[in-house]
């Protein structure tokens, strides 16, 4: 078994779809839109096959301001700390908030963790 994809919601499709495209490199599907329930989606492919589907939809707007039960993260395997060092630091540059790191976690990974243009957490790992 594997996990063929996750889905996110977002606000803004079109700048999320930049974002990733942009700094992972994925490749995006063509839009899906479902005029009768408002719903619009890409699927973003990694280079090693897993997929992202961001996904905006009216009504769907609200962010949650307060911690909560759910998905925490995306982790996206950089294979070296050479790359999450320069990735973090790129960024960090453009102005994506850096939460943590580059650093080493108590269980013994390497990582950094960001903030996408809408405030979901990537970890930067190796």
């Amino acid at each position: 078994m594997k996990i063929e994809h996750v889905a996110i919601w977002v606000k803004d499709l079109e700048k999320m779809k930049h974002f990733y495209e942009t700094y992972f490199h994925v490749e995006a599907s063509d839009k899906y839109h479902n005029k009768k329930k408002e719903f619009e989606s890409y699927f973003l492919t990694f280079d090693a096959s897993a997929r992202l589907e961001i996904m905006r939809k009216t009504g769907i707007d609200k962010t949650s301001t307060t911690k909560h039960l759910g998905w925490a993260h995306i982790a996206i395997s950089l294979g070296d700390r050479d790359y999450v060092d320069q990735m973090t630091a790129r960024l960090k540059k453009d102005g994506y908030p850096l939460v943590n790191g580059p650093r080493v976690t108590g269980d013994g990974y390497y990582e950094s963790v960001i903030e996408d243009p809408e405030g979901n957490l990537i970890e930067l790992t190796v």
